[in-house]
C-alpha cells in the first residue's frame, strides 16, 4: 500500500491541454493520455500565461460522468491566478473546487508504471474503503525541478467526503 495522508485544499483553476476519455479506452490501443502528454510538452503552456508555481504540472481529471467506470476529462497543465480561455491555442480552463483530499504517493520508478499501478491501487483502496470519492476533481502533481521520467515519485490527490 503507498504511503497516504489526508489534506484540505483551496479551490484553484488550472489550465493546460485536455481530453474526455474513459479508463476503459485508456487500457486499449486508443489510449490518448500519452498523446495529451506530448501535446503538453510541446505547446510551452507555462510560457504562454501567468502561472501559479510553474515548476507544478497537473493532470487534473475532473467532469466525471458518473464515477471511475464514466467519462472524464483530463487537463494537463498549470495553476493560474485567472481563469482564461485561449482557444485558439488549444488551451482550456478548468476550475477545482476546494475540497478534502486523501493523498497517495507513489513508489519510485518509471513514471508510466509507478502512475498506472498507483491508479490501480487507488480504485482497489476505495471499493472496500469508508472513505467516499466525490469526483469533483482528482490530480496528480509532477515537480518538474526534480522529474526524471526514469525514476519519479508523485503525489495523486482524491477528492473525498
Amino acid at each position: 500500500m503507498m504511503n497516504t495522508y489526508f489534506a484540505q485544499k483551496p479551490k484553484m483553476t488550472l489550465a493546460g491541454v485536455s481530453i474526455r476519455t474513459t479508463n476503459e479506452v485508456e487500457m486499449g490501443p486508443d489510449g490518448g493520455l500519452s498523446r495529451l502528454w506530448e501535446t503538453y510538452f510541446q505547446s510551452n503552456i507555462a510560457g504562454q500565461m501567468d502561472t501559479v508555481k510553474p515548476e507544478y504540472i497537473y493532470a487534473l481529471y475532473t467532469d466525471y460522468e458518473s464515477d471511475a467506470s464514466g467519462a472524464y476529462t483530463v487537463v494537463i497543465g498549470h495553476e493560474v491566478a485567472v481563469e482564461r480561455h485561449l482557444a485558439d491555442s488549444g488551451i482550456v480552463s478548468a476550475a477545482v473546487p476546494e475540497s478534502k483530499y486523501m493523498v497517495f504517493t507513489t513508489k519510485k520508478g518509471p513514471v508510466f508504471e509507478v502512475v498506472a499501478q498507483a491508479w490501480g491501487e487507488i480504485w482497489a483502496y476505495f471499493e472496500a474503503s469508508t472513505e467516499v470519492r466525490t469526483y469533483t476533481g482528482d490530480f496528480e502533481i509532477y515537480d518538474s525541478r526534480n522529474f526524471d521520467p526514469a525514476n519519479t515519485q508523485i503525489e495523486i490527490y482524491i477528492a473525498i467526503e
